[in-house]
């Protein structure tokens, strides 16, 4: 795995962490705010052919 790769998969995994602990906080906002982020770094991915399981919203 390369370093793009590697450093893309690292921000999916931090940002889905932080998008639980926001849902379990019930922080409506954050939950917006990170789940727009795992969008875009999904989005990214898939534009760089980067396999990425999908994980419920």
């Amino acid at each position: 795995m390369d370093a793009f790769t590697t450093g893309l998969m690292q921000r999916i995994r931090s940002t889905e962490h932080d998008l639980k602990r926001a849902r379990e906080d019930g922080d409506d906002f954050l939950v917006e705010v990170e789940q727009g982020e795992l969008d875009d770094l999904r989005r990214i991915a898939a534009k760089h052919g980067v396999q990425v399981a999908a994980r419920g919203r």
